[in-house]
């Protein structure tokens, strides 16, 4: 079996725990680190503010083995059915997926599209719709450049949003409407939770979205940006190899927040580590 994020299947050896979650180093609920939320909708308007303290940004109980097996392996096919065929363990073949969260903003987005055209890396944004609307250029930057871009609601309001599953549903519709109006049309499903899709807490919207067509994807490596203001760029790299060891298929978590300058800092020593594990770099879309 393996964890369902939508389509996309995260491959684990049988003695995983079930619930297992995408999300390596799963955060631990403190009063600073409980600023994930916050710091997500760093550029959000003020309701975006109004973020919940429940389990949604951290694993299930199961997930303090929280390490996904060298043979994880992302699968898009099947959206909402796990694909069970096993993974050639000859491939030798890793792939890294770069994923940046609620943008665009015009401080840090412009840096890290400057930093992934030096490298040329493709990497995945999950935009907030608010921010897209007042920076409609960025998003066709990335767009133009073979960045994927992708759905992180409209608001990114947990108040609002994870209020009932028809307020979630209303939002990400929003949010497509968005980046339809700046991009001519805006076809792909692919969405990312505000916090993650992790937790009971999450069921019923998990379902709504499946039912309604999307494709949500979570992440089993991260940067630790959103822990706190102001990470220093060598905690985020520590971090980054941490969460990544032993992994061939590793989607990252970041943030092009205006806060997160250290995340733009700290980018090119991250992608000269993943290079030197011998990762290549791919966007959601392209698996």
């Amino acid at each position: 079996m393996g964890f369902i994020a939508g389509s996309k299947l995260l491959k684990k050896p049988s003695s995983a725990p079930p619930n297992e979650s995408l999300q390596a180093n799963p955060i631990e609920k403190t009063p600073d680190n409980n600023k994930e939320k916050v710091d997500d909708a760093d550029n959000t308007n003020d309701s975006s503010k109004n973020t919940s303290t429940d389990d949604a940004a951290k694993a299930p109980d199961s997930s303090d083995k929280n390490e996904t097996s060298d043979n994880s392996k992302v699968n898009p096919n099947s959206p909402g059915t796990a694909d069970t065929k096993p993974v050639d363990d000859s491939e030798p073949k890793k792939e890294a997926f770069l994923t940046f969260d609620d943008g665009p903003t015009t401080n840090i987005t412009p840096r890290i599209l400057k930093i992934l055209d030096e490298y040329n890396i493709k990497a995945t944004f999950f935009v907030i719709g608010q921010n897209a609307e007042k920076h409609p250029e960025i998003i066709k930057e990335e767009k133009e450049k073979g960045h994927a871009v992708a759905n992180h609601t409209y608001s990114h309001d947990y108040k609002y949003i994870y209020n009932n599953p028809s307020n979630f549903l209303k939002d990400l519709e929003k949010g497509d409407q968005v980046l339809a109006s700046i991009l001519g049309e805006h076809s792909s499903k692919i969405i990312r939770f505000p916090g993650g899709s992790f937790g009971s807490k999450r069921a019923a919207y998990r379902e709504a979205v499946k039912k309604a067509g999307y494709t949500y994807i979570d992440w089993n490596a991260l940067n630790g940006d959103a822990e706190r203001l102001n990470v220093p760029a060598s905690t985020l790299i520590e971090r980054v190899k941490e969460s990544t060891k032993n992994k061939r298929h590793v989607v990252i978590l970041m943030h092009d927040a205006a806060t997160k300058k250290t995340t733009a800092d700290s980018l090119p020593q991250v992608i000269e580590y993943l290079k030197s594990q011998g990762y290549e770099f791919k966007t959601l879309e392209q698996q």
